[in-house]
């Protein structure tokens, strides 16, 4: 058996827009890693010079590190102008730089309703092209999430992005609430797509179909026990991120409290004791 070791951690904004709130409960359930996307109702890309010092001191004051940055990079419609964003996405890497991570997490444009997103291939690669091209050139890894109504939704077009442009520094995350809502198996039919790919899991399960509930992990059709298995026997050693969106899901962040949040802690660790993984 491969050695493997799974980093919990999370997108605290899903806690509450305070930040000691968030340290406090990260702290409390023994998660020394977060996502950070938004502090105070701020978005990560929209902190203030003061903002990221005063969130690293305290990040370093409790001994917490950032997994990845959750930019919302590439949330645009493929049709709008990419210059500006592409000027976002640097700021982006200045966030990733400032907070010590490797990743930015980021997505890959929504396609126009009734458009097939085929006739938006060239456009969407070229696009992410550039912004790898820019991540090759500061060593920063890029993960592309599976999100509903982007060109990269279906594991098929995941796979076609990520071994197309076939860099070291783009990467997948995987989740299998989103592929779930979109009428896609996530395990096995999903996984074994990108499964070579992945170096983040996203932690929310969901029933199946387009009105399908989000649930805590095992709770739903997401079979994440058996998800994390696979990545285990692969000898995976990369971040299980919480995004339960338990409460709230929103097109740019979800909300599930701090009950919520335990509840989703809980559900995630016995995930992986039932398949005897190691975490920390």
């Amino acid at each position: 058996m491969t050695d493997s070791e799974f980093v919990l951690s999370g997108f605290a904004d899903e806690i509450g827009p305070d930040l000691e709130e968030q340290l406090d409960v990260l702290e409390s359930l023994g998660i020394e890693h977060l996502d950070l996307r938004g502090v105070e109702e701020t978005n990560v890309l929209d902190f203030s010079d003061e903002q990221v010092e005063r969130i690293r001191d305290a990040l370093d004051a409790r001994g917490i590190g950032v997994t990845s940055i959750g930019s919302p990079i590439g949330k645009i419609d493929v049709t709008d102008d990419f210059e500006p964003h592409l000027e976002r996405f640097e700021t982006a890497i200045e966030m990733a730089k400032a907070f010590d991570t490797e990743y930015i997490r980021l997505f890959s444009y929504y396609i126009p309703e009734g458009d097939e997103p085929a006739t938006h291939r060239e456009e969407v690669l070229r696009r992410m092209r550039a912004k790898v091209d820019r991540a090759e050139e500061e060593g920063i890894t890029l993960l592309h999430e599976n999100e509903k109504d982007i060109y990269g939704d279906t594991p098929e077009r995941c796979r076609d992005l990520l071994t197309t442009i076939d860099s070291p520094n783009f990467r997948a995350i995987f989740d299998p609430a989103n592929f779930l809502e979109i009428g896609v198996t996530a395990y096995p039919d999903a996984l074994l797509q990108v499964i070579e790919y992945v170096e983040q899991l996203h932690i929310k399960d969901a029933t199946f179909g387009e009105r399908g509930d989000i649930a805590p992990a095992g709770e739903g059709d997401g079979r994440i026990p058996e998800t994390l298995e696979a990545f285990k026997n692969r000898g995976f050693e990369g971040a299980a991120s919480l995004e339960p969106h338990l409460t709230v899901a929103g097109p740019m962040s979800g909300y599930s409290g701090p009950e919520g949040y335990e509840v989703a802690a809980d559900a995630l660790r016995e995930c992986l004791e039932a398949v005897d993984a190691t975490y920390r």
